[in-house]
Formats: C-alpha cells, structure tokens, sequence
C-alpha cells in the first residue's frame, strides 16, 4: 500500500530521532562559538525543521544552524555590540531579520537558481577558510583558555600559550571526546556505523565531566599548579523554561554600516552555502527527485526570519545531518519535521541533563568539522582539476583569513575571471550565454559559442532544462567555445543526475587543451 505523503512513515520518524541526537550537540556547539546563548542553535533547528515542512522547503534536507556560518555570527556579535555580547547578539538578530526577508525578495525573484553558479573553488576555499577559523577557534574551548585575540591568525598566534596553560580535566575530556570522533569513522565493524559518533561523545564525556567534578565550582591541584572548575565556564547553559529563550531583535543600528555589511553577507554566504547543499542532496537521493531552488530559497528565509525574531541565529540546508537524514531511511519532509520536535520536546522537558554536557566535548565535534572542511584532501582535489583551481582556492582561503568572508569570495571570484581572460576569454563574452540550438527529431544540439564559464552557465543550464523534457538526448557541444571552466563542466556533470529521462552529452572538446587530465579541469583553445 502507498504511503499518504502528507502522513509521516515510520522511516521518516526514526531518521528524524536519529537526526535529532546528532543535531542536538552540535546546534549547542555552533551557537555557543558564535558567541551567542547555546540555547539559541536549537531555536534555529526547531523553527527549520516545524516550519519549513510546510512552506516547500527541500524534500530531505535537514534545516538548521550550521558550522559555515559561525564565523559570520561571532563577527557580526563582535562588531555589532563592541564589549557588550548581549547588546550584540539582540543587534545580530535584526541583521537576521532583514536578510531573511531579502531571502524571500531573492526567491519571489527566481534568484535561486544563482547559487549553480557559483566557482567550485571558490566555494571550497570559503570553507576551508571557515574550517581554519572554527579550529583555531575552538581548539582554546577545548583546552579550556580563554584567549585574548578575535582575529583567526591572532587565534593561531596563542595557542602555544593556551596548551602550556590547558586546564588539565578540561583539556582531557576534550581530547577524549576528539578520540572519538576520529576514530569512530575508522571503526569498521558495523555497530560503529549505524551509531552516531557524536552521541557516543556525549555518552563518554558527560559521566566523565561529572566524574572530573564540573558539576559544583571549585579549585584543585594538577602537577603542583592550581587550576578552577566552573559549571558557568565549561558546561552548556540553558534556560529552564524554553520560553524564557525567546529574545527580540534589536533594529537601533540596522541602517548602520556594519549592520548592512552583515546583512549582505548573512544573505550571500547563507543562500549559496543552503542552495548549493540542496543540489549536493538531491544528488544523493534514491528517487532522483530535484528540488525548487527557488522554492527552497523562499522557505528558508521565511524559517531564518521567524527564527530571529525569536532569538535564533541563521539556519541553513545542511549538508551532514542531511546526509545522515537519507542514510537513515528518509522518505519526506517529516524526517526534518521529527527532528525538530524531537528538539523543542528535549530542551523543553530535560534541560538540567542537557546542561551536564561540557563545553569541551563540543569544541572537539566542531573542531571534528573543521578538519573536514580545511581537509588536505580539498587542497589535492583543487590541485587535481588545475593549478589554476587550486589558486583560485587558496587565494579565497587566505583573503578570507586576513579579511572577511566577502572580500575573500570576491577575490576568489575576480581571479578566476582574469584566469579566463588570461586564457583567451574575451571579456565581453563572459557574461552572456550565447548557445545556438539545433533541433533533430528526439535530440537536440546545443552549440556554445564566446565561452562556457561560470558568469554564464546559468543560461546555459536553462536551454538545457527547457529542452529536456521534448527530446531523448541532448547534446551540448563546446567547439566553438574558446574556454570552458571546471565549474560548468562539474556542473553539467551533476546536471546528469538530475535528469533521469534524458541523455545529457558533453562534446566539442577535442581541439582544446585540458587543464589537467581530469574529466572535469579547464579546457580552452586560443583564436
């Protein structure tokens, strides 16, 4: 017998339990180094996963605060409050207001679909800089120092200070909570799989935080230095009563400089980084369905804008607990629907056990996601698809470093361009797809002409969305194009997945030089 899809299936409830206890830790962990109440992360996932069920979010992704987005909120807390953290926070959340509306403006616009274009390299170099900061950042929580610099490389200047002064039991429940979310992946046996890692941390280090004596204030002696335990520094906070974490937005500086520097970037980075996990999910579901980009784009806003205006940081599709979502039997929307319950019953009905787990074990899950975010694996891929990719990356990666998240993408961005100028790309021809369209009886040819880059793809994927459905075959082809980026050339790989009914082929390719052997590296010719 079918299921009623507007009914939760049982999988989908047992995938969102099973979400639920890997979002649990970490939307404490995401909001607590965003410099803001921990308690506020699990307000983003529960108004992500009861609201955007039923406002035409993505089938099977997981709405929620994620790692990406830290560095956005912990500066735009710094920046917006100056030595006062609590004025900061009330002022970020106007920030998330505003750039959840302009979510919804960006949807209603059919903006969404924007996001495919954005150069793979520069997207990973965004990460792998978020990655960098998120440990440098955390590795100080976990050895229980507080440091005095904010800036990443101020970060990574102290924590030779903060390991020869680590407060030793908080220090050894972050390591053991590091052993385990590394080495779980390499457990092969299969009850290390079907449990998630994060779950066995807390499991550990909460009855070893108790052991250790985090639960009451007080001095003890390690290796003749006294060091202090403090429930108030090194346990999880959290309201009492779920109502008392409501907090309002505070709109005073919203028409500020700073304030409009985080409403762009809340809205830029938390719109691509959502949208393009939406297509990676979709890639990975068993029934091949794709979703509206656009759709998704304007449930996302409305979730981000009713989630701060409630006291929650920006929420985003993200891609881990999704993925966890599909491996554990999602079938609907219900899963992200079951895990957002399963939050709002947890912080309201056993909070007192959730202010047992450390701040230390959360710092060691987050650094978890660091490492996989600044992987040497992305360094080698990027160096694998072409040189001229892995400066792409690098350069984002560092600017974003020494700046901010907007200066390093537009960096990134505006070096890739002068890559294709450089390579042959005349630079009027960058920014309009011209394809030429020849039809047969079940196939079409889509001959591409100036060049095939990511200023331009979006047209490109259009014709070949708006010619699918007629015909059995299409076939783009590239021989008149002088340069063809790895973005696009990714990009209609992944197209492929997307359209089930319909051959997509790739050709025209022979008279161009490759970047690297990749199937996927830069390709152009010269006049």
């Amino acid at each position: 017998m079918q299921q009623n899809k507007s009914q939760p299936s049982k999988s989908d409830i047992i995938a969102g339990f099973l979400v639920f206890l890997i979002a649990l830790p970490l939307c404490l962990g995401i909001a607590g180094a965003s410099g803001v109440p921990p308690v506020a992360g699990i307000l983003t996932a529960i108004v992500g996963g009861l609201l955007t069920k039923f406002l035409g979010g993505s089938r099977l992704t997981i709405k929620g605060p994620a790692a990406g987005l830290i560095v956005i909120v912990l500066s735009a807390v710094a920046d917006l409050g100056g030595d006062d953290p609590v004025t900061g926070y009330h002022r970020m959340l106007a920030v998330g207001v505003v750039a959840g509306l302009i979510q919804i403006v960006l949807a209603l616009a059919r903006f969404g679909g924007l996001a495919e274009a954005m150069p793979t390299s520069v997207v990973h170099g965004m990460l792998a800089a978020i990655g960098v900061i998120i440990m440098s950042k955390q590795t100080h929580v976990l050895l229980g120092v507080k440091p005095e610099g904010k800036e990443p490389l101020h970060l990574i200047q102290e924590l030779p200070h903060s390991f020869a002064h680590l407060n030793p039991y908080v220090a050894i429940v972050g390591a053991v909570a590091l052993i385990i979310m590394f080495g779980m992946p390499m457990i092969k046996a299969k009850w290390a799989k079907s449990i998630p890692s994060q779950l066995v941390v807390l499991a550990v280090t909460v009855p070893l935080a108790m052991i250790l004596g985090f639960g009451d204030k007080h001095a003890y002696v390690f290796s003749n230095t006294e060091f202090v335990l403090d429930p108030a520094k090194y346990l999880v906070k959290l309201p009492t009563n779920i109502l008392t974490a409501i907090t309002f937005p505070d709109f005073s500086q919203i028409l500020s400089a700073v304030s409009i520097k985080y409403i762009v970037m809340f809205t830029i980075v938390g719109s691509i980084e959502s949208l393009l996990t939406v297509s990676a999910v979709d890639s990975l579901d068993p029934e091949r369905k794709s979703s509206d980009l656009n759709k998704d784009l304007l449930a996302t806003g409305f979730a981000n804008t009713i989630a701060a205006v409630i006291g929650g940081i920006p929420m985003i599709s993200e891609v881990v607990r999704s993925k966890s979502n599909i491996d554990n039997g999602a079938k609907s929307g219900w899963a992200n629907f079951a895990h957002g319950g399963f939050l709002l019953l947890a912080v309201a009905l056993i909070p007192g056990m959730l202010m047992k787990i450390p701040m230390a074990a959360l710092a060691g899950m987050l650094i978890f996601t660091g490492t996989r975010l600044a992987h040497v694996n992305e360094f080698k891929h990027a160096l694998h698809v072409g040189r001229e990719q892995l400066a792409v990356f690098v350069v984002t990666m560092i600017v974003t470093l020494l700046t901010d998240l907007l200066v390093g993408v537009a960096s990134g961005l505006i070096l890739d361009v002068v890559i294709h100028c450089a390579n042959g790309a005349p630079f009027r021809q960058l920014w309009k797809s011209i394809v030429e369209e020849h039809h047969h009886e079940d196939e079409v040819t889509l001959c591409v002409h100036g060049a095939g880059v990511f200023t331009n793809y979006i047209g490109l994927a259009k014709a070949i969305r708006e010619n699918a459905p007629n015909y059995t075959r299409v076939y783009v082809d590239f021989s008149e194009a002088c340069v063809v980026d790895h973005t696009v050339l990714s990009k209609l790989d992944a197209l492929k997945a997307s359209l089930p009914d319909t051959e997509l082929v790739i050709g025209g390719l022979d008279e161009h030089k490759a970047s690297t052997h990749a199937p996927t590296s830069s390709k152009w010719k010269r006049a």
